[in-house]
C-alpha cells in the first residue's frame, strides 16, 4: 500500500487539520474534531448539516460554506459518523430556525442521524438521498444508495436556505430534487482503505464493475472493458429508463470522478454522456465535471442527471463559496 499518510490511525485527524488550515477563511473545526463548520454563521438561517464516512472528499466538508452546508460530520474512512458528532454539530450551528439533515441512504448513516435527531434538542428535519439507479430495492436492505446526487441536493438546498426558506420548505424541496435525480457509476479499479491495506475488491485488466457503489459495493454486473461510448450507453440507458415517462427536458449533467481518473478522461465521458442524453430527448442546461464524490483512489466515474425546474436551476446558479465549489461571488 502506497499512500501519502503517516499512519492509518492518524490520517483522518491530520487531514482535517490540514483542510481547516488551508481553508481557514471558510471553515473551522468543531471541538474534538467532531465536525467542520462554517466559520461565519448566518443568524436566523435554517442550518444545513450533512456527513458520512471519510474517503469521499470533497464530500462533505468541502461543501461547507456560503450557499451550501453549515456543518459536516466526518466519520472514519467509509464509516458513518456517530450520533454525538451530529448532536454537537446541530447545536453549534442552529440559528433558532431548525436544522436540516441531508443523509445518504446507507444503513449506518440513516440510523445514526435518526438517533441524533431524537436527542439533539433542536428542531430537525431530514432529507434522505437515494439517487443510485444501479441498486434494485429488492436486493439492498435500505433501498437505493445515496451517491453523487447528494451534492446536487446540498447545493440547491444551500442556496434556498441562504434565500431564507424555512425548514418545511427546505425539506419538501430536498425531497423533490432527490426525486428528480438519478446516478450510476462504473469502476475500473478498486480502492484501498488505509486501515485494511489491501484493495476492497479485484478486477482483471480487461474488466470493469458497472453500477459500483462509492464504497466499492458490487454493481449491477461485472463486464469486459468497454470504450467510453459503450460505458455511456450503459449508464445513460439505465438513467433514462429509470426516469420512465418523465424522461426528457432540461437537465443538469454531472460527471463525477471517483478519485483516480484524469480530467481528460472525465471530459471524454461527459461528451459521450451528453451526446446520449440529447439523443434520448434531454437538453443539457447545466454541467459540472470533476472529482466531487470520490472513493479514495478508485479509477472510474459516475454520471448524475437532475431534471431541472426554473426553481432548481435558479438555486443551482446562486452564488456559492466553499472549499470545493465556488461561483458567482
Amino acid at each position: 500500500m502506497k499512500k501519502l499518510i503517516n499512519s492509518p490511525e492518524s490520517v483522518l485527524a491530520e487531514s482535517l487539520h490540514g483542510f481547516a488550515a488551508a481553508h481557514g477563511d471558510i471553515v473551522a473545526l468543531g471541538e474534538d474534531l467532531k465536525f467542520v463548520h462554517r466559520k461565519v454563521l448566518k443568524p436566523g438561517k435554517v442550518a444545513l448539516l450533512s456527513g458520512g464516512g471519510s474517503g469521499h472528499e470533497p464530500l462533505h466538508a468541502g461543501f461547507v460554506g456560503h450557499g451550501m452546508l453549515d456543518a459536516a460530520c466526518p466519520g472514519q474512512v467509509f464509516t458513518s459518523p456517530t450520533p454525538d458528532q451530529m448532536i454537537a454539530a446541530a447545536n453549534a450551528v442552529d440559528g433558532g430556525n431548525g436544522v436540516l439533515f441531508i443523509v445518504k441512504n446507507y444503513e449506518g448513516d440513516v440510523m445514526n442521524f435518526e438517533m441524533a435527531a431524537e436527542m439533539a434538542g433542536v428542531e430537525i428535519a431530514t432529507v434522505i438521498t437515494d439517487d443510485d439507479v444501479a441498486v434494485e430495492t429488492s436486493t439492498y436492505s435500505t433501498g437505493r444508495r445515496g451517491v453523487a446526487g447528494t451534492m446536487v441536493v446540498e447545493k440547491v438546498l444551500g442556496a434556498a436556505a441562504e434565500a431564507g426558506a424555512d425548514l418545511a420548505t427546505l425539506k419538501a424541496l430536498g425531497d423533490t430534487v432527490n426525486g428528480r435525480t438519478r446516478s450510476m457509476g462504473v469502476a475500473l479499479t478498486s480502492c484501498t482503505v488505509p486501515a485494511a491495506g489491501t484493495p476492497t475488491f479485484t478486477l482483471a485488466e480487461d474488466e470493469m464493475e458497472l453500477g459500483v457503489g462509492i464504497h466499492g459495493e458490487p454493481g449491477r454486473r461485472r463486464v469486459k472493458m468497454l470504450p467510453a461510448d459503450g460505458i455511456a450507453d450503459e449508464m445513460i440507458g439505465a438513467i433514462a429508463s429509470d426516469f420512465g415517462a418523465d424522461a426528457g427536458g432540461p437537465v443538469l449533467l454531472l460527471v463525477n470522478g471517483f478519485g483516480g481518473t484524469p480530467a481528460m478522461e472525465l471530459y471524454v465521458m461527459y461528451h459521450a454522456a451528453r451526446t446520449r442524453l440529447e439523443k434520448a430527448g434531454f437538453t443539457v442546461a447545466r454541467s459540472l465535471v470533476g472529482n466531487y464524490v470520490t472513493s479514495l483512489e478508485m479509477a472510474g466515474c459516475s454520471v448524475t442527471v437532475t431534471r431541472l425546474t426554473d426553481e432548481i436551476a435558479g438555486y443551482w446558479d446562486a452564488p456559492v463559496h466553499t472549499a470545493a465549489l465556488r461561483w458567482g461571488m
